[in-house]
């Protein structure tokens, strides 16, 4: 079965060694059957926007498997707005990415609003890290967004069962669970919450987290066949555009 990784990364960062260049993300992409893997650039994340996403372009064109998320700035809204043009006319970038805590700006402030404002526009799914109850106020701020679509990147974190909600009140929110406590149950959760199947995507965070983490969280929430089906790739597929993409990894 095909599977698509909708959270990853390339590049080192100051907390974990074993990362490294793109070349790590593909050898684990081949050592777990990982098809395609939606990645942005560490050094975009938590440095340099502009500077992170120019890296990861060279990066995409030599790795047709992977596929980018160009980094937004929230307290740089105007240079990341003709940035993320610039990647998006590339082709190989396909959805945006905007993290919390590095930046310091949460859902709810000015800055991040202009953010949302700014992917809104330019059409494409974005990749939001998710970390507390700031989840809480994704749904308002999307019914004042009709066509952004957001990954709560890791689900929320510790405020997982909040991010489930979420989720359940708005259909353009989306789930994905990766991290480095399983928190068993928390697919179950979700499903019980009302969310639907195709609101939950598979990530992995790699390379700081191995796959495998991952995967397990998936085969222990024991969906059905087509359940599985959508959640490892068809649902990142569609979101994406990806679908004409799927070559399975022999």
């Amino acid at each position: 079965m095909p599977i698509i990784d909708v959270h990853a990364h390339v590049g080192r960062w100051q907390f974990h060694l074993s990362t490294g260049g793109a070349e790590v993300n593909v050898a684990q992409m081949d050592k777990y059957g990982i098809d395609l893997q939606l990645v942005s650039a560490s050094e975009g994340v938590v440095f340099d926007a502009v500077a992170g996403n120019e890296a990861l372009r060279a990066d995409l064109e030599r790795h047709p498997r992977l596929y980018g998320y160009a980094v937004v700035n929230p307290n740089r809204i105007e240079e990341s707005a003709d940035d993320l043009k610039r990647c998006l006319a590339t082709g190989r970038f396909v959805g945006a990415k905007i993290h919390t805590a590095y930046p310091g700006r949460l859902p709810g402030t000015r800055q991040m609003a202009e953010a949302f404002d700014l992917v809104a526009e330019a059409g494409v799914p974005l990749l939001l890290h998710t970390w507390g109850r700031e989840v809480e106020r994704l749904p308002g701020m999307l019914e004042a967004r009709p066509g952004l679509r957001v990954i709560m990147g890791h689900a929320g974190g510790e405020a997982w069962q909040e991010a489930a909600h979420a989720a359940a009140a708005c259909d353009r929110l989306y789930l994905e669970h990766c991290r480095t406590l399983t928190n068993a149950g928390r697919i179950a959760y979700a499903r019980g919450a009302g969310v639907d199947i195709g609101q939950i995507l598979f990530g992995t965070d790699a390379s700081l987290i191995d796959p495998c983490v991952s995967l397990g969280v998936i085969r222990d929430a024991r969906f059905a066949p087509d359940e599985l089906e959508r959640v490892l790739w068809r649902n990142a597929a569609e979101l994406f555009g990806l679908g004409e993409a799927i070559t399975p990894v022999a």
